[in-house]
């Protein structure tokens, strides 16, 4: 007798409930509510500690102790300078669009093609994690080269002295950053720092299985992530609230929204 034929598997529609890896890295549960970092409460960890000690955390798996977070500290200053052959071109990426992160897009492939990045299938974890954490170190500063050329300002440079989220301040404007803004810039930071298996993560994730090198990841990530349904969201979010207007037209708009099947931005995990 001939055995019948096996059903076919079929996949259901976006993946969803298909579980493609699994991370330690970190994890969202937005039913309840509650995200981590390692097994650490990332808010508890925004409330407590600085950007570098979590940093630090994501890249080693366990925080830091003092020795070591000055040693990170020291590693990673000196990776925010961008390359020479970089920065020349950094008034072109400015003025090739208005948007931000297109212009950053490119200019972080050609950080990583300046700096020499091979295939990540090439390179041993230590090459692996200069090149990563070489990257992480430069973003803020090309963020700020970029929109400050694009307001016909120069750039200013990154100070090894100031931390991750104060050096934003610093880069943006010039000034000597207020403590608790540094603070609440870098608090911000804390809490977006992984937002588990995402758009951008699978994205870059898809790229690195290749054996592509580490920028090629980035900028493809950085590609997912400028989706309006996925880290371009917050810009549509306040496109939203400036079309709801008053607190009083808020339910009468969402409702309004829902019943057409239009999407309401801003309101993921």
């Amino acid at each position: 007798m001939t055995a019948a034929p096996a059903s076919p598997i079929v996949a259901p529609p976006g993946l969803e409930g298909v579980i493609v890896a699994e991370t330690s890295v970190g994890d969202v549960r937005g039913i309840d509510g509650f995200y981590h970092y390692r097994q650490y409460d990332a808010v508890e960890l925004a409330d407590r500690l600085s950007l570098e000690e979590v940093w630090f955390l994501m890249f080693e798996g366990r925080l830091p102790d003092a020795a070591e977070r000055a040693a990170f500290m020291a590693e990673t200053a000196p990776m925010r300078e961008v390359p020479a052959a970089v920065a020349g071109l950094l008034s072109a990426f400015a003025a090739s669009s208005q948007d931000v992160m297109g212009a950053v897009r490119s200019a972080i492939s050609m950080v990583a093609a300046a700096a020499g990045f091979q295939p990540s299938l090439d390179i041993d974890h230590t090459e692996r994690r200069r090149n990563a954490l070489q990257l992480c170190a430069v973003m803020p500063t090309l963020i700020m080269a970029i929109h400050r050329l694009q307001q016909g300002l120069d750039p200013i440079a990154p100070r090894d002295d100031l931390g991750y989220g104060a050096n934003y301040l610093w880069m943006l404007s010039g000034e000597e950053p207020d403590t608790a803004k540094g603070r609440a810039v870098e608090q911000y930071q804390i809490t977006t720092i992984d937002h588990g298996f995402n758009a951008s993560t699978f994205a870059a994730r898809v790229i690195t299985s290749s054996g592509a090198d580490v920028g090629a990841a980035v900028v493809g990530g950085m590609g997912a992530l400028s989706g309006p349904l996925h880290g371009g969201a917050p810009s549509r979010a306040l496109d939203l609230l400036d079309a709801i207007g008053t607190a009083a037209n808020a339910r009468p708009y969402l409702t309004r929204a829902v019943n057409k099947g239009e999407k309401i931005m801003g309101f993921g995990h």
